[in-house]
């Protein structure tokens, strides 16, 4: 009988982003582009090129748990870098965002401090799961609001420091959730991405190599 290897998943999908991405190189279309669609189009293959490296590269739990710290820790320096070094300050989406990779990280040193077993690893998933779920749908959300035409942008309104003093928290999460003008602004880009794009991949590889860890061991 001729027996037929699995089909190298990982593989596939970090090959099919490649791809894509030199495709658009190519043609000369790896660009901001104003058509949501088009960058949702790009946001969906960027994230699943990510995730596919991200599982080929992922390590033993531990070291993983470790590695996976290390990356919100570089992600929070270059954000911070960005704002006082190119003076693109955060809007309330991007803050939003910002406690997200915070929380992330959090939960990864923890992980990587208990090194726990399959069971561990599962809530700990979990925990991963819920944080960049939420994450990926605030960032999906500022993208959006990016590609807004001009006369439907949300107003500029206060900032997050401002609204935490001042207003109950159930207020707080539907303004920021609602956008301002300020994240409409466009910022930093790279192969044609922005920051809340980059941001929505981060999330999506993150917690899918979380769950991946239930099962390594």
């Amino acid at each position: 009988m001729i027996r037929y290897s699995g089909i190298p998943w990982p593989w596939l999908g970090l090959i099919v982003a490649l791809v894509l991405i030199g495709h658009e190189a190519l043609f000369g279309t790896l660009a901001p582009s104003t058509v949501f669609a088009q960058t949702a189009y790009r946001m969906t293959y960027m994230a699943m090129g990510l995730t596919c490296l991200g599982l080929l590269l992922l390590p033993p739990r531990r070291i993983a748990y470790l590695l996976g710290a290390v990356v919100c820790v570089g992600l929070m320096a270059w954000a911070l870098w960005l704002q006082y070094g190119l003076n693109i300050d955060p809007c309330p989406l991007c803050s939003v965002q910002r406690l997200g990779v915070i929380a992330i990280g959090v939960i990864f040193l923890v992980a990587a401090a208990h090194d726990p077993g399959r069971l561990g690893a599962a809530i700990y998933g979990g925990l991963v799961l819920l944080v960049g779920v939420a994450g990926a749908v605030t960032a999906f959300r500022h993208v959006w609001i990016q590609h807004l035409p001009k006369d439907q942008v949300p107003a500029c309104g206060m900032g997050l420091d401002y609204m935490l003093e001042t207003l109950p928290f159930a207020d707080v999460f539907s303004k920021v959730f609602k956008g301002t003008g300020e994240c409409a602004e466009a910022g930093w880009y790279f192969l044609g991405l922005g920051i809340p794009a980059w941001t929505f991949a981060f999330f999506i590889a993150m917690t899918v190599a979380a769950l991946v860890l239930t099962r390594r061991d």
